[in-house]
């Protein structure tokens, strides 16, 4: 018995193109059980079909048909799929747009227990900041808001607590990292700094870049951000009430916590991993992939040598490094409150992925990492024979882009792109052993 399939093809939005496809597929004999349109969230210039193929056709028939559909004029795009359909994602930056207002909770709206729930005056601002995300476009430049006093005194109490305890609980890349921001973004106990600021800084670094938000995402258009190097980020701060406390993520816990390390290349590379794993994933997948990202991005520890060469273990997720409390705890290995110690775990991607874990607590476990780059490789590993999507995906940097790999066309693209960086690998390890031992002055000044 041959397993349940279907197609899913992208036609071009003109007269008599799906008939034209039919049509093929009638001739090749690929009878059909369904015929099903799908919604095009990010275009009016073509429609979706996914139709399901009866089960007697066999897989020669149906080849030759895709094949045909390929080279034909109408047909964009043609996707074999294993009897499941696969979940919209974006293709370009610019999609991210589509699904950056459809926030979950939190932005303007406050549940009752929250902290500001009966100051208007408070309610009022986050309902104006989050105005500003709902209408923001990708590459425009981010509105700035003007931090009230009362914001700004909030942001100084938490930031001094916190700066203090980075030297010594911090990892180094983010020890390396902080300083830049205060020289270039202006970091400081007295200013809050803009999105706009921070996310030029970003992506002259590692090509991230900061998108205004007004509340909490799904967990899948926020990973599927990700792969785009795009964080999205709030602009409100917590209540003034309890400046370390927020039940929900703030501006110091997007600035203090997030944004530094998205300056580090491992970090950055790593971060967009989980995100093109998502593009596409399975409901499934997504949830093993928010438990990677819970317990690396938020809540990852790692292994380094101190200034005397011992190794101990640093913060470098942005849930410890925005809470005084659980930056010491997890790294200290108490809680002085209540005498509760952490376990600390190896970094295994197969194993965090199905550890559930608590959101109104500090964490019980801390899974430890040797490095980000090794990170990554675990990472690559984990999402190529892990997850169940059934199509492999690149990232175009030049673009901007993500190319489904689908077709030997595509492959062979991306082979000679390959060869052509290996080629210039090739030659720049040429020109180091020629001139071993001569320095070369660039002149920076045109």
């Amino acid at each position: 018995m041959v397993n349940h399939r279907s197609l899913f093809l992208t036609l071009s939005h003109s007269v008599g193109t799906l008939k034209s496809s039919l049509d093929v597929l009638s001739r090749n004999k690929v009878n059909l059980t369904k015929i099903e349109s799908k919604p095009v969230r990010h275009s009016k210039e073509v429609f979706n079909f996914v139709v399901d193929v009866d089960e007697d056709v066999s897989n020669e028939q149906l080849d030759k048909a895709i094949t045909e559909l390929k080279q034909s004029k109408y047909c964009n795009e043609v996707k074999l799929l294993g009897g499941k359909s696969i979940p919209w994602f974006p293709r370009k930056l610019s999609d991210i747009d589509y699904f950056s207002s459809e926030t979950l909770e939190a932005g303007a709206e406050l549940e009752s227990d929250h902290p500001g729930f009966t100051d208007s005056e408070y309610r009022n601002r986050r309902k104006h900041i989050a105005e500003i995300a709902k209408t923001y476009k990708i590459n425009e430049p981010i509105p700035k808001v003007a931090y009230a006093k009362s914001e700004i005194d909030t942001w100084r109490i938490i930031y001094n607590e916190l700066t203090a305890l980075y030297p010594t609980y911090a990892c180094e890349q983010y020890n390396y990292i902080f300083p830049l921001l205060m020289q270039n973004c202006g970091y400081s106990e007295n200013n809050i700094p803009q999105l706009e600021d921070v996310s030029q800084f970003l992506q002259g670094v590692t090509g991230f870049r900061l998108r205004p938000v007004s509340g909490l995402l799904s967990a899948r258009d926020f990973l599927n951000g990700l792969a785009f190097r795009v964080f999205h980020s709030t602009q409100y701060i917590r209540h003034h009430s309890v400046p370390f406390y927020t039940p929900e993520p703030d501006l110091v816990h997007e600035l203090l916590g997030h944004a530094p390390l998205f300056a580090d290349s491992d970090f950055a590379d790593f971060s967009q991993q989980i995100g093109l794993a998502s593009l596409g994933a399975s409901d499934e997948d997504i949830e093993k992939l928010v438990r990677l990202y819970w317990y690396t991005v938020e809540f990852g520890v790692c292994v380094q040598n101190d200034k005397d060469g011992i190794p101990r273990n640093k913060a470098y997720g942005a849930g410890l490094l925005s809470s005084f409390g659980e930056l010491k705890y997890s790294i200290d290995g108490i809680d002085v409150k209540t005498g509760n110690k952490p376990e600390y775990r190896p970094f295994d991607p197969e194993v965090a992925c199905n550890h559930v874990y608590p959101i109104t607590t500090y964490q019980p476990v801390y899974y430890v990492a040797n490095s980000f780059d090794a990170m990554k490789d675990q990472m690559r590993k984990f999402a190529s024979t892990k997850l169940n999507r059934p199509f492999a995906l690149r990232y175009n940097p030049f673009t901007l882009s993500v190319d489904v790999l689908d077709s030997e066309d595509k492959l062979l693209t991306l082979t000679g792109t390959i060869q052509s960086n290996i080629d210039n690998l090739k030659y720049a390890l040429e020109k180091i052993r020629q001139n071993k031992g001569l320095s070369f002055e660039y002149n920076e000044n045109k």
